[in-house]
């Protein structure tokens, strides 16, 4: 019987829909997370030359999972290398094995011995090369953000600053400041097409778009704020909710199935 394999098909929907809750949940805490949701669509069995009022349902399959990529709550933490997005930009970071180029919106940042601007992983923060007066040499091409540890007089490096419009001054030993960068950040058209990889971080598709590389502070790409973090935009309350509704609708499908299981049953052991 169809009710059998429609049922199915509820069960499985709703399983996709508590493992995507669960995971939501589990990131709850985790910086730069964005939440998804998963969007069904019904089925139907319905030929061209079909009675459309005998259009027969076959119960529903999953759309889509979409991400949202609402800003999440921002999180002071007096850190200089903390730096979070009011915006919809991404900050890109470029792997020194591979070179690839990956986006997320994780703020956490550290030098490492040689001077390079990296995040936890090791992945190279992506910057604008600028002048002596921190105006952009060439734009909409990005580096390596690397700070020198050491400056032209020998001084050693003693503090980096990272203002909302992306300059990133390096402050030395003997009191001087030079900037050494301005943090490039990434747009797309369709930022719900990136495809994520873990880690917070995200790859270009076909569906997102190329990014487009601008200074903070243009267009949506929106300010930095030095010193804090952008917390996982999921909301414990709401997911919840959404976990009971998705347990629900299993059971109810189970039922469903119990149900039918009964039909047949009672059909075998019809005697003549």
């Amino acid at each position: 019987m169809t009710s059998f394999y429609t049922s199915l098909n509820g069960l499985k929907n709703s399983q996709t829909d508590l493992s995507t809750i669960a995971h939501n949940i589990a990131n709850a805490e985790t910086t730069g997370y964005k939440k998804s949701s998963v969007e069904f669509a019904d089925i139907v069995a319905n030929g061209s030359a079909a009675n459309p009022r005998l259009s027969q349902g076959l119960g529903a399959t999953v759309a889509g999972v979409n991400q949202n990529f609402g800003l999440g709550a921002i999180e002071q933490t007096g850190r200089s290398l903390d730096v979070a997005i009011d915006g919809d930009g991404f900050f890109a970071i470029r792997n020194p094995e591979s070179g690839q180029v990956l986006f997320t919106r994780n703020g956490n940042f550290q030098i490492d011995g040689a001077g390079a601007l990296t995040d936890f992983s090791g992945k190279t923060l992506q910057v604008f090369e600028v002048d002596a007066t921190g105006t952009v040499i060439n734009p909409g091409v990005t580096i390596d953000g690397m700070v020198p540890t050491v400056n032209g007089g020998g001084a050693e490096l003693s503090s980096i600053v990272i203002e909302k419009n992306g300059l990133i001054n390096a402050a030395y030993a003997d009191g001087t400041t030079e900037p050494v960068g301005r943090v490039a950040l990434a747009t797309f058209i369709a930022p719900t097409g990136l495809k994520a990889v873990g880690s917070t971080n995200w790859e270009t598709t076909g569906f997102s778009g190329t990014a487009t590389f601008e200074l903070p502070g243009n267009g949506r790409n929106g300010q930095l704020l030095s010193g804090a973090l952008e917390k996982s935009n999921v909301d414990l309350a709401e997911e919840m909710v959404g976990l009971i509704t998705a347990q629900r609708n299993f059971q109810a499908n189970a039922k469903a199935i119990d149900t039918a299981t009964q039909f047949s049953q009672t059909i075998i052991n019809l005697r003549s």
